[in-house]
């Protein structure tokens, strides 16, 4: 009874032991995290401050993917953008926010495949070769190694959003959370209008009354505006005109019906006009060729007549931009092809979209084959954060599109792959056309496909796919959602065979 007393005692003491230098462990801890998150509050460094929040609320939803998503999509799409027309000062840096939000997802969907592999059963190629390219393009920069700063922003811009497609492919989420989360798009394309004539009436004319210059280019719902000028309004275009495709895809397959069509298409139609994003006129009608290109056989008059549409549409934006300049519409012309195909300069700087692929092959070709076919390092054409070869050639813009920023960071095998991801993803969407039969799947797909040329045209035309996040989620969400109906689809197959 004594020696049972005796160990009892004992097994008490070394409990209480345990505790209390588990209780010290934790408020040293306690202590010590409060601290360095009070050094970062006294910094007043936004991005300091961006990364915290970002790791504390990352942290407390690590268990939760599907609010994290949600956190994402929502601040990326309808805050961050929005942000610098109020908060000068912080707003530039406030997107580092969403940024680690997203990478988080990244490190939690590498750790899934590496813990569960059969997870990966049923991947799609393209997304092979997403992960692939995120591989070679973080190796070939520490081969390269310039700076950290250099190679982190690099980082931050290409892949802080490639966490949504490898989470949306990898994860199981119900057909209820996409359903919701396809909601939930429509309604930021929806508020695309009010917040475009909210900048057109009352931000543009401000602008150009303080720096007397026009600023209509101001006008990018939320996709990002500054107060001094410019605006990333052909992204938003770009992201309307997506939703667009949607809906005319589920019409077309009966989902959508033509009442409800034309009740969206007004409101999603009009912010189109209000900006000054003259691709337009190429993206409406490369839309519609991509959609309805079996109709040019089947039903030719039908395809006609919506292509004859399609034109006039784009033609009419067109004009109205031109019409917005003092300069006669000839001489406006003129100069669209002069900075874009021509050897005039584009926005003050000394390239354009065309000229920044022949510099390119002068400067990268026979003179430096290793850079050539490799590239110089992630970051290191981009001017705003002085990259060692943006430094090089100061006013060149050598990193004006996606393309060449591809080509002088990662070189032929960077751009390759990039390519190869876009052309694999179509390779899926003909795939899941041949073998699927709902209605719902066929027109997200179709849809996706003209989503897949839009983004083809777009790396020749901006550089925002590989550096702005609202129109990154849009990228990778739709790749994302492809992967997912990609494995729901034969993993219904493979039940059916059983």
């Amino acid at each position: 009874m004594y020696k049972q007393d005796f160990l009892y005692k004992k097994n008490a003491s070394e409990y209480l032991g345990n505790s209390k230098i588990t209780f010290y462990v934790i408020a040293l801890a306690s202590i010590l995290i409060a601290m360095i998150f009070g050094l970062f509050a006294v910094t007043a460094n936004p991005i300091i401050i961006s990364l915290a929040v970002a790791l504390v609320v990352g942290t407390f939803l690590l268990t939760k993917p599907i609010w994290m998503i949600w956190l994402l999509i929502s601040s990326g799409l309808l805050v961050v953008g929005m942000l610098p027309l109020y908060l000068d000062s912080f707003a530039s840096k406030a997107a580092w926010g969403v940024s680690i939000l997203g990478f988080i997802l990244l490190f939690l969907t590498l750790f899934r495949i590496t813990a569960f592999p059969e997870t990966v059963k049923a991947t799609p190629t393209y997304v092979w070769f997403t992960l692939f390219f995120l591989i070679y393009a973080i190796i070939n920069s520490l081969i390269q190694w310039n700076t950290a700063f250099e190679f982190l922003g690099g980082m931050k811009r290409y892949f802080q959003m490639y966490g949504l497609l490898f989470m949306l492919c990898w994860y199981d989420f119900d057909e209820s959370d996409i359903y919701r989360w396809k909601v939930f798009l429509l309604i930021v394309a929806i508020l695309q209008l009010p917040t475009a004539v909210y900048e057109f009436l009352v931000f543009a004319p401000l602008l150009a009354s303080t720096w007397g210059v026009a600023a209509v280019d101001l006008v990018a719902g939320t996709f990002g505006s500054l107060k001094d000028g410019g605006g990333n309004n052909a992204e938003m275009c770009l992201f309307l005109i997506i939703i667009i495709a949607f809906l005319l895809a589920r019409h077309k397959e009966g989902e959508l019906s033509f009442k409800q069509l034309v009740i969206f298409l007004p409101i999603l139609i009009v912010p189109l006009f209000l900006g000054e994003t003259k691709a337009v006129i190429v993206m409406l009608p490369l839309m519609f060729l991509v959609l309805y290109r079996h109709e040019i056989f089947t039903r030719f008059h039908y395809w006609l007549i919506g292509f004859i549409s399609a034109i006039l549409l784009a033609v009419a934006i067109g004009y109205y931009y031109l019409s917005l300049s003092p300069k006669p519409v000839e001489q406006q012309i003129t100069e669209i092809i002069e900075y874009n195909f021509q050897n005039k300069g584009y926005g003050g700087q000394h390239l354009n979209r065309t000229t920044v692929l022949t510099f390119w092959v002068e400067k990268q070709g026979a003179h430096d084959p290793v850079s050539f076919i490799f590239g110089n390092g992630l970051g290191s054409s981009h001017a705003a954060t002085g990259g060692h070869v943006a430094k090089l050639y100061p006013k060149y813009g050598i990193g004006l599109t996606s393309v060449s920023m591809l080509l002088w960071e990662l070189g032929i095998v960077g751009i390759s792959l990039f390519i190869a991801i876009l052309v694999f993803a179509w390779s899926c969407t003909q795939r899941l056309l041949k073998e699927s039969n709902i209605p719902l799947v066929r027109a997200d797909t179709i849809a996706i496909q003209a989503s897949l040329a839009l983004f083809g045209f777009h790396i020749f035309y901006r550089d925002s796919l590989l550096d702005l996040p609202s129109i990154q989620i849009v990228f990778a969400g739709l790749l994302g959602y492809l992967a997912w109906m990609h494995r729901r689809h034969f993993s219904s197959v493979r039940e059916v065979m059983k």
